[in-house]
């Protein structure tokens, strides 16, 4: 984590989720929102984000907010892909210099990302933890400013207008959020924590750092091997560990065959294109009850190969079939009985009469049996005893 600029709070708070809002607002477009009804949840599309992932937001607020406070530095991160792209893309408009720093194995289309915007990629290690430790070194060496990927309070408040974007649209029950290092599930509970919504964090079984530290576990810990390399993080931030102590509701595990099925079911069903992280918040779903769920996909930066051998290999199991509401309707009236008119029955005024076919307790007219409507049309009642 980097030292703390002179003069910035210690915590991020709802201001400056407010503050990132109005810088950003120039730049980005607001994401759409897009209702699955297969899977009875809201997603925020993220991965139709520039560089496609939310990433970009905590980057160009982290540089527009140093640009403000006359801090000119050339920026380093480290990053397993979507934060790279982030900064190369704020840094390309924004004028800085930028250098990024990804682990060895970090997906081609990411990398390529990266360098289409200018920013100089280093390939340093296997996991995004090694390449972090390398950030720091040349940081320290250059007089670079270090730019954490999640632990950053500038960071945690752009990406919590995904938050405030997502309250302009409807107001949730609960917000499920793919935890990683922390600071989009932050930034997200600082913009809607007070409002009374739910913050729900997804994490993959075996890359469960967060919520490990959460319950206060600190022993050594290796993240395993992940399709969702986005969140695959072995030491959490400090800032986000203390904001998500006070703010989060609850963390879900999801097995890693859960996150497989899921981002092939998006493919398939709803069309929406999502990497291994982007999923998990809707592969946590299942386990997260609400009237009105909204899950953050958060990345669609997806290799090519591996969403093909995804689609080749996994068989999602069928969805569950839409339960069909059945309105009561009023009980069949015998053949018998619907020739003989009731004596309470009377006879409308009018033929387009509505008043006298709607229900004594209110609400839609409802329709008459053929034989009883041919009844009512008759112009004249019949007398019950004819004169000799």
């Amino acid at each position: 984590m980097s030292e703390p600029d002179v003069g910035r709070a210690p915590r991020a708070t709802a201001s400056d989720v407010l503050a990132a809002q109005a810088r950003l607002r120039r730049h980005l477009d607001v994401t759409p929102m897009h209702y699955a009804e297969r899977f009875g949840c809201w997603l925020k599309l993220e991965n139709l984000q520039r560089t496609g992932s939310y990433k970009v937001r905590g980057a160009l607020n982290a540089l527009m907010a140093a640009r403000e406070r006359g801090d000119d530095r050339t920026v380093i991160t480290a990053s397993a892909g979507n934060h790279a792209q982030g900064m190369a893309w704020a840094a390309y408009r924004l004028g800085v210099p930028a250098i990024t720093v990804m682990p060895k194995n970090a997906p081609a289309t990411k990398v390529a990302g990266v360098a289409h915007w200018g920013a100089t990629v280093r390939l340093h290690g296997e996991t995004y933890d090694e390449a972090k430790a390398f950030a720091a070194e040349l940081a320290a060496q250059n007089g670079f400013r270090l730019l954490s990927a999640f632990d950053d309070v500038d960071v945690i408040a752009g990406q919590g207008t995904v938050g405030l974007e997502i309250a302009s649209v409807l107001m949730p029950d609960v917000v499920i959020v793919p935890i990683g290092g922390g600071g989009l599930a932050s930034g997200v509970a600082l913009a809607l924590k007070s409002q009374g919504v739910r913050i729900v964090g997804a994490q993959v079984e075996g890359v469960d750092a967060m919520a490990r530290v959460l319950r206060g576990d600190h022993s050594p810990f290796s993240p395993a091997a992940t399709l969702a390399d986005g969140v695959r993080v072995k030491d959490p931030g400090l800032l986000t560990c203390a904001l998500l102590a006070d703010l989060l509701d609850d963390v879900v595990i999801v097995r890693e065959a859960e996150l497989r099925e899921t981002l092939v079911r998006l493919a398939l069903e709803e069309h929406v294109i999502a990497e291994g992280a982007g999923a998990l918040a809707l592969a946590a779903g299942r386990r997260v009850a609400g009237k009105r769920k909204v899950a953050v996909v958060s990345g669609g930066n997806v290799d090519a190969g591996v969403l093909a051998q995804l689609l080749s290999d996994v068989r999602p199991r069928p969805p569950r079939k839409p339960r069909r509401r059945i309105r009561e309707t009023a009980p069949e009236v015998p053949a018998i009985a619907a020739f003989a008119p009731a004596a309470h029955m009377a006879t409308p005024r009018r033929r387009n009469d509505l008043a006298a076919s709607a229900p004594s307790g209110g609400g839609e007219p409802r329709l008459r049996r053929a034989t009883a409507a041919r009844i009512e049309r008759t112009p004249h009642a019949i007398p019950e005893e004819l004169p000799a």
